[in-house]
């Protein structure tokens, strides 16, 4: 009996493998890699070991048929797909200037809106350009480019920042110089009397309050 367990658990344990089966006479099947009969005793052949038997125990031998390996899978290629940031915008660029040279970020907007609508690509009859209206030569100054929104923000935050200083933080005294330059506040000791800047200013501290 304890002979006939151990049988049946090889004969589950190498189910898989290739060889033979031993038909047995008490109907169990078992799995092997080979036999050997000699003198009234049959050996069972299985991994490393063997098991004899009785000849009369064993009534047949079955050929296993071959089993191929399992197929390894095939890996699926999943396209990678590159994730595109948004692109900043016109708001996003402000804050991120604002935020920069200490700036209250909604001046900044505010400078914008007034001076281009938040349009990029906005080019006045004087020449300005972009967001921020920067004129060639003060783009030039700041060593950026006024036709990459980024750095036309950049820089006008920047222009914005210095003029602020230059003005012991007087705003009106800033923008009109924004507007109509330094030189112009310099000379009229404020804000000078053109009504195109006394309209910018109006407009920025208009929308600055809000």
């Amino acid at each position: 009996m304890r002979l006939f367990g151990w049988l049946l658990l090889l004969a589950s344990a190498g189910i898989c493998r290739a060889g033979e089966t031993a038909v047995l006479a008490s109907g169990a099947r078992m799995h092997i890699d080979r036999h050997e009969a000699a003198e009234g005793k049959i050996r069972l052949f299985t991994g490393n070991g063997f098991i004899e038997m009785d000849a009369a125990q064993v009534t047949a031998f079955e050929a296993d048929e071959e089993i191929p390996p399992a197929a390894a899978p095939i890996p699926v290629l999943v396209p990678s797909v590159a994730v595109t940031p948004a692109p900043a915008t016109p708001g996003d660029l402000a804050d991120a200037a604002a935020d920069k040279y200490g700036l209250p970020r909604k001046l900044v907007r505010s400078v914008m809106r007034v001076e281009s609508a938040n349009q990029p690509g906005a080019v006045s009859p004087k020449g300005a350009i972009g967001l921020m209206q920067l004129m060639p030569e003060t783009a030039r100054q700041l060593g950026a480019d006024p036709q990459d929104p980024v750095q036309n923000v950049d820089a006008g935050a920047r222009y914005l920042r210095q003029l602020l200083e230059r003005y012991d933080g007087a705003l009106w005294h800033a923008l009109a110089a924004y507007n109509a330059g330094a030189g112009a506040v310099e000379k009229y000791h404020g804000i000078p009397p053109y009504s195109q800047t006394i309209d910018y200013v109006n407009k920025v501290d208009k929308e600055f309050k809000k």
